[in-house]
C-alpha cells in the first residue's frame, strides 16, 4: 500500500514518442501492442520492490513496475497487466504489481522511483502523463503458482507471465468447468479445494482468448509452466 504524499509538479513539453509505440518502447524488450485507448493520468513514485497487493514476488532486477489507483485496480483484475506511460522525458512500459489506496483519481499510477526517473524529473513529484494498456514482455508460457498452504481441500492459484490481462480462471470439476472467484490479493480460490490428482484449468484473457492446461496436482507454494502463451491481438 502507498502512503507517501508528494509535492505538486508541473508539465514539461516533450517529443511525442508514442508515434513509434506499435513497434516497441524505449526500455522494455519484446513486442508492444496496444490493448486500449490513451487516457490522461498522473504519475508519482514510491519505494517499489515488485511485490505488493498483487502478491507477486519481489523483482529487484526489474523495477519497471507500478501501483494503480484503487478504482482501476478492480479487486486485482489489473494485476500483471502492462501500461505504456508517456511522460515528458520519454515513454516506458510498466507492469502493474500493486494497488494505491492513496491514489483516488482515475488514471493515477504510482511508479517505482527508477521507473519514474526514466520518463520524468523526480523533483517534480507529481507529473501529468497519458498512458494506455499494452501487451507485456512475457517470454515463455503462462505460469500457475499455488499459494503457500494450498492443498486438495483449499486451493489458491495465481496466473503469472501472461501477455494480456487475465479475466477468469476455471477448473474442471465433476464434469463441468467451474469459475474460481478472484480475491483482491490476486489469487483464484476454491474454498473447497480441487482434490487430489491432476488439476485441469482454463484461463480466459481480456480479449476472450482461452488456454487449457493439466497440472500434475495441487502444490504448496509451487509453480508450474503452462503449455502455451496468449497470442498478440
Amino acid at each position: 500500500m502507498r502512503t507517501e504524499k508528494l509535492v505538486a509538479g508541473r508539465w514539461i513539453a516533450a517529443p511525442l514518442l508514442w508515434l513509434l509505440a506499435g513497434c516497441g518502447d524505449t526500455s522494455s524488450g519484446g513486442p508492444l501492442l496496444p490493448l486500449g485507448e490513451y487516457q490522461n493520468g498522473l504519475i508519482t513514485f514510491y519505494d517499489a520492490t515488485g511485490a505488493g497487493n498483487c502478491s507477486f514476488d519481489a523483482s529487484p532486477g526489474d523495477l519497471d513496475v507500478a501501483a494503480i489507483n484503487i478504482g482501476q485496480y478492480q479487486k486485482s483484475a489489473m494485476c500483471g497487466a502492462c501500461a505504456e506511460v508517456e511522460g515528458p522525458l520519454g515513454t516506458l512500459r510498466v507492469r502493474i504489481v500493486d494497488s494505491c489506496p492513496d491514489c483516488p483519481d482515475k488514471g493515477h499510477l504510482d511508479l517505482s522511483r527508477s521507473a519514474f526517473a526514466k520518463i520524468a524529473n523526480p523533483v517534480d513529484g507529481r507529473v501529468p502523463v497519458r498512458w494506455r494498456m499494452v501487451t507485456c514482455n512475457t517470454p515463455g508460457p503462462i505460469r500457475y503458482h499455488f499459494k503457500d498452504g494450498s492443498n486438495p481441500w483449499w486451493t489458491a492459484i495465481q496466473v503469472r507471465n501472461h501477455l494480456v490481462p487475465v479475466t477468469k480462471l476455471e477448473a474442471w470439476k465433476n464434469g463441468a468447468w467451474v469459475s474460481l472467484p478472484r480475491e483482491s490479493y490476486n489469487y483464484f480460490v476454491d474454498a473447497k479445494g480441487l482434490g487430489s490428482g491432476q488439476v485441469k484449468l482454463r484461463v480466459t484473457a481480456l480479449d476472450g482468448q482461452t488456454l487449457e492446461d493439466t497440472l500434475p496436482g495441487v502444490g504448496d507454494n509451487k509453480t508450474f509452466d503452462g503449455k502455451a502463451q496468449f497470442q498478440a491481438p
